[in-house]
């Protein structure tokens, strides 16, 4: 069974930074996809950042310039680097593992932007 666990979350001011950890329990590159997720209280969970096995990127056009994905192969980690923090990136964040068909998905980490 793979297992995701995300640390990093946290209270910041506006402006300010974060960055996001996804431990996993298997070689990163086993998957054709990972990513990080997000779900604000009321809203849908809509994608944020991803990258693929060949390392192509791909981020939502209100984190574009501010957020970067990146891994770490010897450790088995995903990471999003969070820049220029905005109140409206305030969110559960979830990493995401994609194999075939099959999703993996970690418990989430709260990121809570604010004065």
């Amino acid at each position: 069974q793979v297992q995701l666990v995300e640390s990093g979350g946290g209270l910041v001011q506006p402006g300010g930074s974060l960055r996001l950890s996804c431990e996993v329990s298997s070689n990163i590159f086993s998957f054709e996809a990972m990513g990080w997720y997000r779900q604000a209280p009321g809203k849908q969970r809509e994608l944020v950042a991803a990258v693929t096995s060949g390392g192509i990127t791909n981020y939502v056009d209100s984190v574009k310039g501010r957020f970067t994905i990146s891994r770490d192969s010897p450790k088995n980690t995903l990471y999003l680097q969070m820049n220029y923090l905005k109140p409206e990136d305030t969110a559960v964040y979830v990493c995401n593992a994609r194999r075939t068909v099959v999703n993996f998905w970690g418990q989430g980490t709260q990121v809570t932007v604010s004065s």
